[in-house]
């Protein structure tokens, strides 16, 4: 407790003394992470592979290629984001003109998830150092061997003064929440977001959540099916299942219900073979406890405790009062429900929270769908895609989440707007002080119109 008291001090000395608010400086730590990450990309795909199974490709399109990307954009569009923009001012005000100065909020704490233990700690991260604060970084302790080569980045990059990791488990994240910060930023689950929403209040603190949900994926009377079935397994046993937007299950058209089972099944087969469990390309659970909790949710899936894998599971006779569609899924069970409609559909998902992600497979329901469900982010045709896009702010909507990040929201997540007027000193107009007599109020009412 001490140790995280005493960084924080050093943080905020730091962040007074106006260390790191220069463009500049803060490009330059942009830079040295990129180069950081670089030199470390061997390894990093090595410790995704210990914690999770990753294969080599997996790790690098998910987790390494988007987050040097994101360094590039963020590098390269710092100087137009951190600029001040002058904005109108109304006739009431003349004369004068109005600023907007973009600031950072100071000492700020990120959590990062276990899923995807890389790109998900240094995603916000960038953001945050783009915006000119300083970072104390809690990485997912079920992820130990990322969050090994993450602090060693991490240290390679920054002086502690900038950007600091502290490891450890539930108690350390409790230590951490009892002291002051000026932004957190969480990744998880709801049962932690709630946590931190709790000890935020304690300080006013402003929070960005980033939590989950069941998200649902339509298969609508006219879809293509086997494009759906295709991109629907790559979407939904991408890590072994372990992703926030993952289809958490298919509400399919009764017509299709059949064939949409025989494709699922044929693409699980062509991606990772008769036996799941010897495709280099298939990732394990991140841990027993979430093994047994897979299990519990459904009993029957094939799996092996000892290697922590459960099979791409495709469940066809899912009701909507099973267990696996109570809790969000977070691995690699999916079930299938039929409809006879989109009316149906689109019942059945606005009588549960709103989801993270929402999937819609099809033509003619493509804008009811949208029109009249909620969801963090939506695609149509496509799976998970949307995440890894930086033109779109990523994030989700009542208990999947608050907030919004990537791209240029990543920036805008960690900072503050300061609206500034600057009035003349040459002009100063007599109309707006006592006393109010009849005359003003009538020039009043004629410039309000």
């Amino acid at each position: 407790m001490d140790n995280i008291k005493l960084l924080l001090e050093k943080q905020r000395t730091a962040f007074q003394e106006g260390l790191f608010r220069a463009p500049a400086r803060r490009q330059e730590a942009l830079n040295a992470l990129f180069q950081a990450v670089k030199r470390h990309e061997t390894e990093i795909a090595k410790a995704l592979y210990r914690d999770l199974g990753k294969c080599e490709f997996e790790a690098r399109a998910t987790e390494i290629s988007v987050l040097l990307d994101e360094i590039v954009l963020l590098k390269r569009k710092l100087k137009t984001f951190a600029k001040p923009r002058r904005v109108p001012t109304s006739l009431l005000n003349f004369p004068s003109k109005g600023l907007i100065y973009p600031e950072p909020y100071g000492n700020t704490l990120i959590f990062s998830a276990w899923n995807y233990p890389f790109q998900l700690m240094l995603m916000p991260l960038i953001g945050a150092v783009a915006a000119g604060n300083t970072v104390i970084a809690k990485p997912a302790e079920q992820a130990p061997a990322t969050a090994a080569v993450l602090e060693k980045i991490l240290s390679e990059a920054f002086t502690p003064e900038h950007v600091a990791v502290v490891q450890g488990g539930r108690e350390t994240a409790c230590e951490l929440l009892q002291e002051r910060f000026d932004y957190i930023f969480y990744t998880g689950g709801p049962g932690g977001g709630k946590a931190v929403l709790k000890a935020a209040a304690e300080f006013m603190t402003p929070v960005t959540l980033e939590l989950g949900g069941k998200s649902p994926c339509i298969v609508d009377a006219d879809a293509r099916l086997d494009l759906a079935a295709r991109r629907i397994v790559w979407g939904k046993f991408l890590n072994a299942g372990q992703t926030c937007v993952a289809p958490d299950y298919i509400l399919v058209h009764q017509s299709l219900r059949e064939p949409l089972l025989e494709r699922l099944n044929y693409y699980i087969n062509r991606f990772y073979g008769a036996d799941p469990s010897k495709s280099p390309d298939y990732p394990r659970i991140i841990n027993e406890s979430h093994f047994d909790r897979l299990l519990k949710l459904y009993p029957k899936a094939d799996a092996d405790r000892e290697i922590r894998y459960i099979a791409p599971t495709v469940i066809a006779d899912a009701t909507p009062d099973a267990p696996v569609m109570t809790d969000e899924i977070f691995g690699p069970l999916l079930p299938v429900l039929a409809v006879q409609d989109l009316d149906e559909a689109i019942r059945f998902i606005n009588g549960r929270p709103k989801p993270l992600a929402l999937y819609y497979f099809g033509t003619s329901g493509r804008k009811r769908v949208l029109a009249e469900t909620s969801s963090g982010g939506a695609c149509i045709n496509e799976t998970v895609s949307h995440l890894i896009n930086p033109s779109m702010p990523f994030g989700g909507v009542g208990p999947s989440g608050m907030g919004a990040y990537h791209g240029k929201w990543s920036f805008e997540t960690f900072t503050h707007y300061k609206s500034v007027m600057e009035k003349s000193t040459g002009i100063d107009l007599p109309m707006r002080y006592p006393p109010n007599l009849s005359g003003k109020l009538k020039i009043l009412k004629l410039l309000s119109r």
